[in-house]
């Protein structure tokens, strides 16, 4: 039974959705890396993101393949806590199961430079993720946590996501976003348990 669930996993299409604030004045946060891996996988898909009509009115998505599988890149241009009605948009008019969508975002309770996959779970406050719940029904989803890390001393975790990346982090930033782009390739290509062992070892 796992190795029929785990080839049903891997066999795609899959709505691989980035979260972030809409807008360049959030472009460099903290909450926006889900959004800055999407938009590199839709660079290396050499796919151009462009908005629907209707329920996709909401997003900006693009059809094509990524690491062999078929795939749907989309981005909200929706604020963090409305993600939801998007993503349910997209999964509607592209019938698909929400077995099949992976959900790329930041994460305070993993350090900084590290990527971690998993399916379900708590939305451990995060604003997007809880939205997404509430228009999906369930948290049975896949997740890309790209860590973040948590706020130094006494600072508020609203705040710290807000604000962008320190100038020592963002030395580092442009390689997180591959490590977290490669970690999406590795779950559409192989399924989440054969992702997870490589990827978890890596970061």
């Amino acid at each position: 039974m796992p190795e029929r669930a785990e080839q049903r996993v891997s066999e795609g299409p899959f709505l691989v959705v980035g979260l972030g604030n809409p807008g360049p004045g959030y472009a460099g946060n903290r909450h926006n890396v889900g959004a800055m891996v999407l938009d590199e996988l839709a660079a290396r898909a050499g796919l151009k993101l462009s908005p629907g009509k209707g329920a996709r009115a909401r997003a900006v998505a693009g059809e094509g393949r990524l690491a062999g599988r078929r795939v749907v890149l989309a981005r909200p241009l929706t604020y963090m806590n409305e993600s939801g009605g998007p993503v349910r948009g997209l999964l509607d008019y592209h019938h698909l199961p929400v077995d099949d969508l992976v959900v790329v975002h930041d994460e305070l309770d993993i350090p900084f430079s590290a990527v971690r996959l998993k399916r379900g779970g708590g939305e451990g406050g995060h604003n997007g993720l809880r939205s997404i719940t509430r228009s999906t029904g369930t948290k049975d989803y896949l997740r890309v946590r790209v860590g973040i890390g948590r706020p130094p001393g006494r600072q508020d975790a609203a705040d710290y996501v807000l604000k962008d990346f320190s100038a020592v982090e963002r030395k580092e930033l442009e390689l997180l976003v591959a490590e977290a782009a490669d970690a999406v390739e590795a779950l559409v290509a192989r399924g989440l348990e054969a992702a997870q062992n490589e990827v978890h070892a890596r970061t």
